[in-house]
């Protein structure tokens, strides 16, 4: 089946390529010759998981996914949420990380969660798909794999940060995998 994944985030389409199963043809937007940036102006992760599919989508005419994903942390009430990617402003995932360690840094209420929300458009539908993993904002950062937050957050059952983890392990727990789990069984019918 041909498929086309909606981003330019060559960390999330890595990560995807890793977790779909072999039967799907997936193309990508650079396929297309599409070099623009997505607007996403939408308030939640749904609403902008959808803003990408559907532009991919009307670019192509093939059925089109995108997933928009981000970690919400308790004690920010919801921070950095949608914003997860551009929250310092710099587009510097380090830059990210210490605004949130600085503006944590006397909290000792440290639950967060990474959620990830697949949005499908085809000709016939639209299709959602979530997947959350439940953690804790480390004090400091831990490791040196994966990419966004990983360094500073521990899955809830787990000692160490995603950043520690290889991507094989991260892949087995992580919320994209469990968004795209769901997602691939729901595509097993086509």
């Amino acid at each position: 089946m041909e498929i086309l994944l909606a981003t330019q985030n060559e960390h999330k389409k890595a990560e995807i390529i890793e977790i779909l199963p072999d039967n799907f043809q997936l193309k990508t937007l650079a396929d297309y010759n599409f070099e623009g940036v997505i607007e996403e102006t939408g308030s939640t992760f749904r609403e902008n998981a959808f803003i990408k599919s559907k532009f991919g989508y009307d670019l192509t005419h093939i059925p089109c996914f995108a997933d928009d994903s981000g970690l919400v942390i308790e004690a920010l009430n919801g921070e950095p949420g949608i914003y997860s990617a551009r929250y310092a402003g710099t587009g510097s995932f380090d830059d990210n990380i210490f605004k949130v360690l600085k503006k944590m840094k006397n909290c000792s209420h440290r639950k967060a969660y990474f959620i990830s929300v697949i949005c499908l458009v085809t000709k016939e539908e639209v299709k959602y798909f979530e997947g959350k993993i439940f953690g804790t904002i480390s004090t400091q950062i831990k490791g040196a794999h994966g990419f966004g937050y990983d360094p500073i957050f521990i899955p809830d059952g787990y000692l160490k940060s995603f950043a520690e983890f290889s991507s094989k392990e991260k892949n087995m727990i992580s919320h994209r995998s469990i968004a795209l789990k769901k997602f691939t069984n729901f595509l097993k019918q086509y």
